[in-house]
């Protein structure tokens, strides 16, 4: 067991039940003060985000565990989870986009040179951490020493990742692929049964399964996912929150965003003018760490001792803080955004940001232990 699953929390007495319905009072009237400011679509996402986060936390399916017990331990019960996740997703999302292409839009991004290498250095680095980007959040929210460091680091990378995205993509990708219709909803279910096959036939007999509370979290994720998709007409994703989150910061401070081609843009312009309670992306990030929370508080387990890492642990977390963000921006998503978004609404980089991420993972849990962060 590694030093951040050790911290977590393990208590099963909980809180009173005065707490725990304090507990839901204050979610509920934080969702109903976003629906008074905002609308009620804006109350709606927060309420989908606290799910997120509910679900990662409570049902502890994240994406970076997973992954690494299937290149430790060949396990490939919560990838499995993932497939299933995002089939269901796919299964509804693709007729969707079809029928109402003006008014939904698809995870889709080119492939190209800074995508496949970003997308190997986030999954190398979220081992590190044992968080992607819906995982840091969670993690930040649940109190772990290590997310809660991470987090606003991811957030800078992700400002600094856009600041220069444009430079990386020029260096030459291909136009946006794109699979749709049935035809490409068939394609895509197969290439997620392959998949699924292909782990199958590497895990040991023993591990040949998927464990139900994956099975369960599967579903809820997707129909959280597709309730998102409806009411902010784009797929769940969690990197452009955190960018935003800084560049309205530094646009406070008086630093020039608009020098930056990609956040000059008139869209990004107004959404670093506009309140964080109007951006989809922000609205169900900060639902996903209030989940998360809620599900912590609920079990009473925070308390957590700072895990007794040395000096290069803790830097070396700061480091993949900054690199998560920043790879993740120039290779259009993390496990959220482009694994998950982009397979279930059709996008060829989905699948090629998840076989080089995979492989980054691979390093990235070999690296583990030379720096210090347990095995």
């Amino acid at each position: 067991m590694s030093n951040i699953e050790a911290a977590l929390p393990t208590s099963t007495d909980g809180a009173s039940t005065l707490t725990r319905a304090a507990l839901i009072g204050a979610a509920l009237a934080v969702a109903l003060a976003v629906a008074a400011l905002a609308g009620a679509r804006y109350g709606a996402l927060i309420l989908i985000g606290l799910g997120f986060g509910m679900t990662l936390e409570g049902f502890r399916f994240g994406f970076a565990g997973p992954w690494r017990r299937m290149i430790v331990d060949r396990n490939p019960d919560g990838l499995l989870g993932h497939l299933l996740s995002i089939g269901l997703v796919a299964l509804v999302a693709f007729p969707l986009l079809a029928s109402h292409g003006e008014e939904l839009v698809g995870a889709h991004a080119p492939v190209g040179f800074a995508m496949i290498g970003g997308a190997f250095v986030f999954g190398l680095a979220m081992q590190l951490v044992l968080g992607c980007g819906s995982g840091t959040l969670v993690n930040s929210g649940s109190g772990n020493p290590i997310g809660l460091i991470s987090l606003p680091f991811f957030a800078i990378g992700s400002f600094l990742g856009a600041f220069n995205l444009i430079w990386w993509t020029d260096l030459g990708a291909l136009p946006v692929i794109a699979l749709d219709g049935t035809g490409g909803l068939l394609v895509t279910l197969a290439g997620l049964a392959a998949v699924a096959v292909l782990v199958l036939r590497l895990a040991p007999a023993e591990h040949r399964r998927i464990q139900r509370r994956y099975v369960v979290a599967s579903v809820v994720i997707a129909a959280l996912a597709i309730l998102n998709l409806i009411v902010a007409g784009q797929p769940w994703g969690v990197v452009y929150g955190l960018g935003l989150w800084v560049a309205k910061g530094a646009t406070s401070l008086g630093f020039p965003t608009e020098a930056s081609a990609f956040w000059s843009l008139p869209a990004n312009q107004d959404r670093i003018a506009e309140s964080l309670l109007t951006d989809v992306t922000s609205l169900t990030n900060l639902g996903i760490i209030g989940g998360a929370f809620l599900v912590t508080a609920w079990r009473g387990g925070f308390g957590q001792k700072l895990p007794s890492y040395p000096t290069k642990a803790w830097i070396s977390a700061i480091v993949a803080g900054l690199a998560l963000g920043y790879s993740s921006r120039i290779a259009f998503g993390c496990n959220v955004g482009a694994f998950f978004s982009g397979i279930s609404t059709g996008s060829l980089h989905g699948w090629v940001w998840f076989a080089a991420a995979f492989a980054g993972s691979v390093i990235g849990v070999k690296l583990r232990p030379r720096l210090g962060l347990g095995g």
